[in-house]
């Protein structure tokens, strides 16, 4: 399915006069590298935030790799969808997208006014999201920036072209990631993983690659352009997670994470886990993650993992 989903796109890619997207499955990448996520923070630079299908329909993801952070919500069915932030670089197709959730307005707001890629929202919630600081450039607003991949069932389908989306404010100072050598302490690990209901996120630590290798529900997750989806850091934060006031099409409740606060977490880097406290005093401000002692802890440079994790899960 990811040979045919490379020939349809690079077809439907090149009918429109963009650069072609790399090979799938063969990790091959386009004929100039991007800038590789972490290596310096990208404060002051324009932000792209897209909401990712994550169901097993929707696998592989397209662009993901190029993301500075990932953050990896509950939502309806004990299943999972991410927020993928984009910044030190766009690629040209992102997806597949889907809709935005009421613990995005928060959790996002902490990046200014981002662009925010979706497939829409419900009803009920369309509202918040035009008060909010977050440009909303989902497919019902723009619709000719995105596109439907017919190799893949429907709603795991809709792909955008981040050229076509209007820019996003830049990267505030406040939610500035801070980049660092490894903190002393900590314990050897070579897994962990966070369980929702319906999905699990598991990370390995690969010495060869020093990078925690992504899975989902026990198998590789692979991006189709680029190959193993790999964190230099990954956290597991434990938030409060309520029934929010919005159901889905289904007439499921849609689970609100409270992003804000304080609570415990775990932070991966370097083979190593180490206990923390998150704390994030409020929406415009960034998440600090420090050991028990109050000592702040780093992230590896490279790309960042943050799982929302309900505190009943802990």
């Amino acid at each position: 399915m990811q040979q045919r989903w490379w020939v349809w796109t690079a077809a439907f890619l090149t009918t429109l006069g963009m650069c072609a997207v790399v090979a799938c499955g063969n990790g091959t990448q386009t004929d100039r590298a991007p800038p590789v996520p972490g290596t310096t923070s990208p404060v002051g630079e324009p932000v792209l935030v897209a909401k990712i299908d994550n169901s097993p329909q929707a696998r592989p993801p397209v662009g993901l790799e190029a993301a500075d952070v990932v953050y990896v919500e509950p939502v309806e069915g004990g299943l999972s969808r991410l927020a993928a932030v984009f910044s030190t670089h766009q690629p040209p197709v992102i997806g597949p997208v889907r809709s935005a959730r009421e613990t995005d307005l928060t959790l996002l707001a902490q990046f200014g006014n981002p662009t925010l890629a979706s497939s829409g929202a419900a009803p009920e919630l369309l509202a918040s999201v035009d008060r909010s600081s977050l440009q909303n450039a989902s497919a019902e607003r723009l619709p000719t920036a995105y596109f439907r991949d017919y190799s893949r069932a429907a709603p795991h389908n809709l792909f955008v072209r981040s050229e076509q989306l209007p820019e996003g404010g830049d990267w505030p100072q406040a939610a500035q990631l801070h980049f660092g050598p490894t903190p002393p302490g900590g314990r050897p690990t070579q897994h962990q993983e966070a369980r929702y209901q319906n999905a699990v996120i598991g990370f390995d630590w690969s010495p060869g690659d020093q990078r925690w290798l992504v899975s989902m529900d026990g198998a590789a997750y692979t991006a189709a352009d680029t190959g193993q989806l790999m964190a230099s850091t990954v956290v597991l934060q434990s938030v409060q997670v309520r029934n929010s006031a919005i159901s889905d099409v289904a007439g499921s409740v849609s689970p609100l994470a409270e992003t804000t606060g304080s609570g415990p977490a775990l932070v991966l880097r370097d083979g190593r886990e180490f206990p923390a406290s998150w704390s994030r005093p409020s929406p415009e401000a960034g998440t600090t993650y420090t050991t028990p002692t109050g000592t702040a802890i780093p992230f590896a440079p490279g790309q960042v993992w943050t799982i929302l994790v309900p505190a009943q899960l802990w």
